[in-house]
């Protein structure tokens, strides 16, 4: 790649919505091309750039750019101008994200529905099809704008294309356990019905790299926080002294219907990939991993500092637990958000665990309190979040709000766990599910101080509630 390439591809990867990278510097290091697609016909060059960014201190990330190259300007594609340059290879170009071209777009799921291999040698890219759903090919592509640390586009009504941005060698848990979910026959999930992988290292000479995913396209779907915070507003309008459970929007039932889902796709990863015992030892190490992380949150949010002392001693807890624990794959990143509601069932999607650990950590095996702990902090955020809304818009907060708030928060966790152990049969570890709790908002504190503190008292709320 050209100097004059690498200065327009820094910028335009700066200010990507994907990047993960924000505030930081960076260089563009060693990049390697994969064509999809060559020149013919007027038919542009398309390709894949694997783009290594060097931060400073030397830590190198590598980012998946799907570029189409024409040798024209395309208006309609300006919002998605990657920049012009002399290519070395194809000579003048014009480089656009080829997931929001119409014309280009289209070549993954083609290739897809061909099983097909793209490229010769150590560069080949790899389709690899799963399932015998028969795809639609002709389907107009539309690039879904929601995401944030990947891209999606849909193909018509049938399909959705997940481009994992940042890439990582090895397996993409979220291939990994989608593929398991799905021939497993699990009704939790968007079906699986491809993708695609090249091979890492210079020359490709080193393990697997996963490219994107195809899964079924949830057409229906309801994002469940989006559920959530209208049946809180709900309950908000209602105004008075009304309880959740009396308010006309209770979200109480769906929530038990969540927490049997969240049991039956444990069950089926428990199915597909067994599980592991935790001794002594391991829960030492847990408890180790969770107060470093308090003790790093506090160099961030000093605010913590009050309850540390009874955190320490919640997690002090774990590793004191009376018996072995049992440990499996699980979601790693379970929230509401992560939750879709169709006409026939809930639709647990986005497998790729927490985008800030390294890959093989978002491979092992965890307990599923971690993914119920998620959940109860998703019920207790989105009741805080209306409370405030309310409190701004009428520019009034009182008691009763807070009691609104708990109580809707209180009601649908029960309601989750109600249903997660009538599904699983699991009595709830209160030991583990407080400490991974404690843990979630921890991380949440971090987060918010740095990226929404105007947000901020809500983990630090729940975080007083848990150390009292």
């Amino acid at each position: 790649m050209t100097p004059e390439a690498r200065d327009q591809v820094h910028r335009f990867v700066e200010q990507a919505r994907w990047f993960g990278g924000k505030g930081r510097t960076f260089e563009i290091g060693a990049t390697r091309r994969l064509v999809l697609q060559e020149a013919a016909d007027g038919v542009p060059t398309v390709g894949v750039e694997l783009v290594d960014l060097v931060f400073e201190g030397g830590e190198t990330d590598t980012y998946q750019l799907p570029t189409v190259y024409y040798a024209t300007e395309q208006e309609q594609l300006a919002h998605a101008h990657v920049g012009s340059w002399d290519d070395e290879e194809l000579g003048p170009v014009h480089a656009y994200d080829a997931l929001h071209d119409h014309a280009s777009a289209p070549l993954w799921v083609r290739s897809l529905a061909e099983g097909a291999t793209r490229g010769e040698g150590a560069d080949a890219v790899r389709f690899v099809r799963v399932g015998d759903h028969e795809l639609d090919v002709e389907a107009r592509s539309s690039f879904f704008s929601g995401q944030q640390s990947n891209s999606s586009v849909i193909f018509g009504e049938d399909s959705l294309l997940k481009v994992f941005r940042r890439v990582t060698p090895g397996v993409n848990p979220d291939i990994e356990i989608l593929a398991a979910l799905s021939e497993a026959g699990n009704e939790n999930v968007a079906t699986l019905y491809g993708y695609v992988e090249t091979t890492s290292g210079p020359g490709g000479s080193g393990e697997v790299l996963q490219l994107g995913i195809l899964q079924q396209f949830l057409r229906t779907a309801s994002d469940g926080f989006d559920l959530a915070l209208a049946s809180l507003r709900g309950l908000f309008g209602d105004g008075g002294d009304m309880t959740a459970r009396e308010a006309g929007g209770d979200f109480a039932s769906e929530s038990h219907r969540l927490g049997r889902a969240v049991a039956q796709m444990h069950a089926d990863l428990t199915a597909a990939f067994g599980t592991e015992t935790w001794d002594r030892a391991r829960l030492d190490a847990l408890t180790s991993a969770m107060t470093a992380r308090l003790d790093a949150a506090l160099l961030v949010v000093p605010g913590l500092e009050e309850h540390a002392d009874a955190l320490r001693a919640i997690y002090a807890r774990v590793g004191d637990h009376p018996r072995d624990v049992a440990a499996q794959r699980v979601h790693g990143d379970l929230h509401l958000g992560q939750t879709l509601r169709t006409v026939s069932s809930w639709k647990i999607i986005d497998f790729e665990g927490e985008p800030a650990k390294p890959l093989e950590e978002r491979r092992q095996a965890d307990s599923p309190w971690r993914d119920v702990a998620g959940m109860l902090r998703s019920f207790d955020y989105a009741a805080e979040l209306t409370r405030l809304d309310h409190a701004q818009a009428t520019g009034d907060s009182d008691h009763h709000d807070a009691e609104r708030s708990r109580d809707w928060s209180s009601r649908n966790s029960e309601a989750f766990l109600a249903g997660y152990r009538d599904a699983s049969g699991a009595s709830v570890d209160q030991v583990l599910l407080t400490a991974y709790t404690a843990d979630k908002a921890v991380y949440e504190a971090v987060y918010e101080a740095r990226n929404r503190p105007t947000w901020l008292p809500i983990p630090l709320a729940a975080l007083a509630r848990i150390a009292s």
